[in-house]
């Protein structure tokens, strides 16, 4: 069972998992969308997944998701924006405004100080199991697309747990987030960079460094180790003398602005390119992995009614038969305290109800029809009771459609009986009804044969 894959479509998947978050409170009415999914040509797994989207088009699932993809883009437009705007506003900054001095330190550090930060801790949320990557821009575009797209229904923050939790399921959230991260911070480095090359190709600053407290060779080790990277890529790497003397050449100018040019280079853009790329590597090869754990009792029980629903090859009695599995009902937990009292195909002339059952049982009657059997069966699968009593004329010849009608009944209850109307005066029918329940694999079936017997051992 567990082999079962659903449909590989992540918002099928999506919605499922949503689906099963809003029934953790309380089951839905779920009956006509069972019905349409037992008419799904595909296995147990496809009609989970056909039923889960009925229901979301009733609760306004795939509509609030479709609004999500039409917000999603512009949400991260805008994020785009705001550190690229934020981005230019600091590069403006570190370009000194009129005085056209750098302090190369400061420069550095406000440039790359929140981009290591933040990516750090993108890091760290790919070996801890706690929240670090709550804190990349991955996971505030996530959060905005679902405030604003919420609707009426008010079901984004389900679908928003729904999708994080298929996407740690499947070991992605990390990478899925990081991916809009690392590209909102490669775009920024580049419209940052761009910004800084042509404020140094056409204006003259003074690149320098300034301190207190450390002393010159701090600055002389510090420049050397952190040339060493863009070096590989060409860039210059200040000698020693033109770190302690900035202001003493040009040609020491140049070699400070295509150092602080390649810093932001190999330390900011290229590695956030290489994590954009590789994150999206990962969530490709990893996509298959985006789907519901049908290992999960939600899921078993879900598969264990369509099995229940299922129609059976063979159901009259025949030395060929094919011998039926244990009938499936509702567990206790899933059940209403109620009991419900059916009459099946009685004759006009039989009263029904029994005086002899509870005056509080629910009262149903039918003949035998499609349609009035779908209708019962409806309101079964709506109410869930605990407790079934069902009559049938003990002189009848039981047949295919009563086997089917007592599994789905079963299906449907937690407990269900049997009252062969009538069984007291024919004995040759009541062994006959016996026999008919012990070869189609439903001798499991309480059995009562008097009215008095029908609610003994019952509440």
């Amino acid at each position: 069972m567990n082999s079962v894959a659903l449909p590989s479509s992540f918002q099928d998947a999506a919605v499922t998992e949503a689906v099963k978050l809003i029934e953790e409170t309380g089951p839905l009415d779920d009956a006509q969308a069972v019905r349409h999914a037992m008419a799904l040509q595909g296995d147990a797994a496809a009609r989970i997944a056909e039923r889960a989207q009925l229901l979301g088009q009733r609760i306004g699932l795939q509509a609030e998701m479709a609004r999500a993809r039409a917000w999603a883009p512009w949400v991260l437009l805008a994020l785009v924006a705001l550190i690229v705007v934020a981005g230019l506003t600091l590069a403006g900054s570190v370009l000194g405004g009129g005085q056209r001095q750098i302090n190369v330190v400061v420069a550095l550090t406000s440039l790359l100080g929140l981009h290591l930060v933040t990516l750090l801790l993108w890091l760290a949320g790919l070996v801890l199991p706690l929240g670090a990557f709550q804190a990349s821009f991955g996971w505030l575009w996530l959060s905005l697309t679902a405030r604003v797209a919420a609707g009426r229904s008010g079901q984004a923050p389900v679908l928003l747990r729904a999708t994080t939790r298929l996407l740690a399921r499947a070991r992605l959230l990390p990478w899925a987030l990081g991916l809009a991260s690392h590209a909102i911070w490669t775009l920024s480095f580049a419209v940052v960079l761009a910004a800084l090359l042509f404020a140094l190709a056409f204006r003259n600053y003074t690149l320098s460094w300034e301190t207190t407290i450390l002393e010159p060779d701090f600055f002389v080790r510090s420049v050397q180790w952190l040339g060493r990277a863009p070096a590989w890529l060409g860039f210059p790497v200040p000698d020693a003398q033109a770190v302690l003397s900035p202001l003493a050449a040009a040609s020491g100018q140049r070699a400070w602005a295509l150092w602080l040019t390649g810093c932001i280079v190999v330390y900011g853009l290229l590695p956030r390119l290489a994590l954009a790329l590789l994150s999206a590597a990962v969530c490709a090869l990893r996509r298959q992995a985006l789907q519901p754990d049908l290992s999960e009792p939600y899921f078993q029980r879900l598969l264990a009614r369509f099995d229940a629903l299922a129609p059976r090859q063979i159901v009259d009695a025949d030395p060929g038969r094919i011998a039926h599995g244990r009938p499936a009902h509702l567990s206790a937990g899933d059940t209403a305290d109620t009991l419900v009292a059916i009459g099946f195909e009685l004759p006009p002339e039989q009263d029904w109800p029994p005086v002899s059952l509870d005056t509080a049982a629910r009262i149903l009657r039918i003949d035998g029809s499609a349609a009035q059997r779908r209708e019962l069966l409806d309101m079964l699968a709506h109410i869930r009771p605990r407790r079934a009593v069902i009559g049938c004329r003990a002189a009848a010849s039981p047949d295919r459609g009563t086997e089917r009608f007592l599994r789905e009944v079963m299906a449907l209850c937690g407990e269900c009986r049997l009252w062969l109307v009538g069984a007291p005066d024919d004995a040759a029918a009541r062994g006959r009804w016996q026999a008919w329940l012990a070869d189609a694999g439903l001798d499991a079936l309480g059995v009562a044969e008097a009215p008095e017997a029908v609610m003994h051992g019952w509440a």
